[in-house]
């Protein structure tokens, strides 16, 4: 689960990092209200999206005063904003953040992830702040300084301090500046995060250091666990089927391509795509139904991949382990006569109940297309996209 700017500023307020001063709006009269409050320009007006490259993409504006701030926030607020990592369909912005100016003298980067080559957290740092890390990566690969934590030890001083010394911060903020990484270490673990990351990090003209951006992605297994974070969640920012999926407690993102995957267990449907790919297609969706999947479930299943325009063929690929097969063709047959599917669609079953889950398809008077293996499935699934294409 992704979170806001403000949101993440607040989470990270509360474990006393650096943020400067600001406040949400949802309105253009909040946006004037808030830079009121603030007391002094210039501010900064931003656009909040689930995505990185805002700037570039006009979604912060510097406002010296009240008439450009109402300016900015008319523009920005209910605009669709485009940016690298949104995709050309963009992301609503619904709110914008105000925020105090910032005098800043230089920028950096800082993140804290999973290695899971190495089964460990790191803590990966930059210089060159203020860009995307791939940009960095790409571009100057020496810049990014990482450092492995120990999962039984943590973060530990040292090497906060040694990461500070190598970025080049004043020896006088060093210490300053470690004890930033160790309190993102602390959100990162208190907070059950995935990731976070401030970008950029900045060194003020008056010495002061500054989290002028924040991000923080969550865990959604543990969001039981933070109840107050579960309701920072903003469905404005994920598509429509995805937030339906959630709703019936199916593990579904929807993907670029025109042959729709249902598949029970996320290790099969991710073999599935691939095979979708090798035999010449684009995957439609990630969908795992799930062991435990009943029939209602695949029924909103169906719906919810036939709700996608872009599905010219789906391919259905379930081993019938906790999920039978039979039930899997229980829920197929009830979703077909509720939505009446428009394109062709390939089963391949294997496992528990096999044989009566094809028996059923069978006498359903459904137009199936049968396949004994998953290659053969997918071979028939991108033919028949083709063909409907």
């Amino acid at each position: 689960m992704k979170v806001h700017e403000h949101q993440a500023k607040e989470i990270f307020a509360k474990y006393g990092l650096p943020v400067p001063k600001g406040y949400p709006a949802f309105t253009v009269e909040e946006a004037v209200e808030a830079a009121q409050q603030l007391g002094k320009f210039p501010v900064v007006v931003k656009a909040q999206i689930h995505a990185g490259g805002r700037g570039k993409a006009g979604g912060v504006k510097l406002a010296n005063n009240l008439d450009e701030v109402q300016k900015y926030a008319a523009e920005l607020l209910g605009k669709t904003l485009v940016t690298f990592q949104t995709g050309p369909e963009g992301l609503p912005v619904s709110r914008i953040y105000i925020e105090e100016g910032t005098n800043i003298d230089k920028e950096y980067y800082v993140a804290i992830t999973l290695d899971r080559s190495k089964s460990k957290l790191i803590i990966m740092a930059s210089s060159e702040g203020g860009m995307e890390i791939e940009e960095v990566a790409a571009t100057n690969p020496e810049a990014i300084i990482t450092e492995e934590i120990d999962p039984f030890i943590g973060l530990r001083p040292f090497q906060a301090r040694n990461i500070a010394l190598k970025l080049g911060f004043p020896k006088n903020l060093i210490n300053k500046v470690a004890g930033v990484f160790l309190k993102l270490y602390d959100v990162y673990m208190k907070e059950d995060a995935s990731m976070v990351e401030i970008n950029p990090l900045v060194l003020t003209k008056e010495g002061n250091i500054v989290v002028l951006d924040a991000k923080v992605d969550f865990d959604d297994n543990a969001l039981f666990r933070h109840p107050d974070i579960m309701e920072m969640e903003d469905p404005t920012q994920e598509s429509e089927l995805e937030v339906k999926a959630k709703q019936y407690n199916l593990n579904y993102i929807k993907l670029d391509g025109n042959i729709a995957c249902m598949v029970n267990g996320a290790g099969l449907a991710m073999a599935t795509m691939d095979t979708i790919k090798l035999a010449g297609g684009e995957p439609a969706n990630f969908l795992d139904v799930g062991g435990s999947a009943n029939a209602e479930q695949i029924a909103n299943a169906f719906k919810i991949i036939l709700s996608d325009p872009n599905v010219k063929a789906i391919f259905i690929n379930i081993f019938g382990g906790i999920l039978r097969c039979d039930r899997l063709a229980e829920g197929i047959i009830q979703a077909s006569k509720e939505v009446n599917p428009h394109v062709p669609i390939v089963v391949r079953m294997e496992g528990t109940n096999v044989e009566l889950g094809k028996k059923m398809l069978a006498e359903s008077g459904l137009d199936l297309i049968p396949a004994d293996t998953m290659w053969e499935g997918a071979q028939k699934a991108v033919e028949l996209a083709k063909q409907t294409g």
